[in-house]
Order: C-alpha cells, then sequence, then structure tokens
C-alpha cells in the first residue's frame, strides 16, 4: 500500500550554494498526490513537481526542479534519496528558499525525522515503473544504465586522481533497510581545489567541512575523517537514489552508473521514458512491494551513531 508521514516534522539549516538559511517541512499527504515542493517564500505558482520533467538540464553540482512559472528549488537530492529509502510515496514538501538545507551533507537527519515521525498507510495500492529492455546514455567517459531486474539495485563505480578517493565500487539491493543501513549517513564530497574554484564563482557558499568530506591528494582534511572507507561511492549511490526518485514511481531495474552525476542520471530518466517499449507500470503486488526501497526497513537500520535520535 502507498504510504505518507503520520505527521509533519522540519529541517533547518543553510543552503550548500546559496549559504543562505531554509526551513523545509515534511507534510503529510493524500494517497495518489506524489511528492511535491512549494515555495513558502514566494506567491502565484509556488508547487514544483518533484519529477524527472521539471528537472533543469545540465546542472551538474545539483538536481534543480523548476515549475512552469520558473518557480525552482534546488539540491533536492538528498530530501529525495531519504523519502525513497524510507518507503515515502506521498508528501509535500514546503521550503522557504529557493534551495533544501545541506545538513550534514548526508540524507541521515531527513532519515531520522522521517523514521521518528513514522508513515501512515493509505487506501491504494504501490505503483513501480518496470525496466522491461536496457537503456544507457554516455556523456564523453561517464555511463548511466537502467536494465532489467526483480528489485532496485544501484551498482556505482567512481575514479579520482585523489589517493583519498581513488577507484570505489559498490553494488546494494534498495529494499530491506539497505539504503538505511548502508549509505543514508555518507556526506557529499569534494576536493580542496574544486571548493575553491566554485567560491569564486559564487558556488558552495554554504559548504563548511562540517558537511563536506573535503579531500586534497591522500588527505582527508574534514575533522574526524571518513563515516566509511568507502563514503564516496556510497554518497554517489545516495545521490542515485534520489534522482531516480524523481521518476514520480519506484522503479524494478538496475541502475549501473560509471562517473555518472545528477545530469547524466536526468538524461537517463529522460531516456527510458522517452521509449514506451523500455517500460511498463505495474500495480504491485505484496511480494513485489516487498521489494521496494523502504520495504522492511527498522529504526535498528538507523547507523548506530544516529540510532538514539528516533530511540
Amino acid at each position: 500500500m502507498q504510504t505518507t508521514v503520520k505527521s509533519s516534522v522540519s529541517f533547518s539549516g543553510t543552503g550548500l550554494h546559496s549559504g543562505k538559511p531554509a526551513t523545509l517541512i515534511v507534510r503529510p499527504a493524500s494517497a495518489e498526490y506524489g511528492i511535491w515542493f512549494r515555495r513558502t517564500d514566494l506567491s502565484g505558482n509556488t508547487l514544483v513537481p518533484a519529477r524527472w520533467d521539471a528537472v533543469i538540464e545540465g546542472a551538474a553540482l545539483c538536481t534543480r526542479l523548476r515549475n512552469s512559472s520558473d518557480v525552482q528549488v534546488s539540491t533536492v537530492e538528498h530530501i529525495m534519496a531519504a523519502l525513497a529509502g524510507c518507503g515515502v510515496h506521498n508528501a509535500l514538501i514546503e521550503v522557504d528558499g529557493p534551495e533544501v538545507p545541506i545538513l550534514d551533507g548526508s540524507a541521515h537527519p531527513f532519515v531520522e525525522g522521517l523514521m521518528r515521525v513514522g508513515l501512515q498507510v493509505l487506501e491504494a495500492p504501490v505503483r513501480a515503473f518496470e525496466v522491461l529492455k536496457p537503456v544507457e546514455v554516455r556523456q564523453g567517459d561517464a555511463v548511466a544504465r537502467l536494465s532489467p531486474d526483480d528489485s532496485l539495485y544501484i551498482d556505482f563505480k567512481i575514479e579520482f586522481a585523489d589517493a583519498a578517493i581513488g577507484n570505489q565500487h559498490k553494488s546494494l539491493k534498495m529494499a530491506n533497510g539497505s539504503f538505511v543501513r548502508e549509505l543514508c549517513d555518507s556526506r557529499t564530497f569534494c576536493r580542496q581545489r574544486d571548493v575553491d574554484a566554485m567560491r569564486e564563482q559564487g558556488l558552495a557558499l554554504g559548504g563548511t567541512m562540517e558537511n563536506a568530506v573535503v579531500v586534497e591528494g591522500a588527505k582527508v582534511l574534514s575533522p574526524g575523517g571518513l563515516r566509511h572507507e568507502d563514503e564516496a561511492v556510497r554518497h554517489k549511490m545516495l545521490d542515485a537514489l534520489g534522482d531516480l526518485a524523481l521518476a514520480g514511481a519506484p522503479i524494478l531495474g538496475r541502475y549501473t552508473g560509471l562517473r555518472a552525476g545528477h545530469a547524466l542520471t536526468n538524461k537517463l530518466l529522460r531516456a527510458l521514458f522517452a521509449d514506451p517499449d523500455a517500460f511498463r507500470m505495474i500495480s504491485c503486488s505484496k511480494s513485489t512491494a516487498a521489494r521496494l526501497p523502504g520495504a522492511g526497513l527498522h529504526k535498528h537500520d538507523l547507523p548506530q551513531p544516529f540510532l538514539q535520535a528516533i530511540a
């Protein structure tokens, strides 16, 4: 069955790129509502759909949405990953600025909040997109692919010259709490020289050593070091889940990413939905629903350092 949050839950922080303070509130919504953002600092047409065709194409540093009135919300990938990973199908997300707060650079604060208020089961079946044949997009040496599978798997490989990151590869099935257990606390990462370059362009103004893993060569500059030895590839998988959640329904298929990012994953969704023979929408049986992201989630799946927040 479809779900929503039992009650509203709020989060406050600064935007990673704008550096501006923002408050985000996730509110319950009815069955078939889907996920929508609403800019509460503006008037007029302020509802923005959390959907692949609302993504501003070509944005590389984050995922940015806009509606037909050019109202925009950026850096939506972490809250979208949290909603998908916790199995939330319907919600209204209010934000009082142009950017979702970055919090600690991962999805775990959002996951904690969602798990703390819990989910409400709604009287409507869950529908999912079943991938029927491989679809692939490329950009330079980056590749993103969706191929048929009975659940959502994410398989990701990254390659960086910096020894602190290097070559990393990880593959996970997204059901049974694996997103919360394995990925949700992995933070965004960057190189110090990239931070310097972005700030010269007026970007990453809200970035700190506390909300990103900053590396330079073989050194991890952020206090406390890494949460996982392969935190970088885990975060790329987190981003991929959030970007895939913009399909508008869970995906049954295997996502493979090689050096892929936000823009390429969105390009992949556009390629998938441009080919009617590549997918079909199904109503999920109990056994199929049990293989979706968020299925089988338990509070003890939350990484131990953060478990006490919802105890």
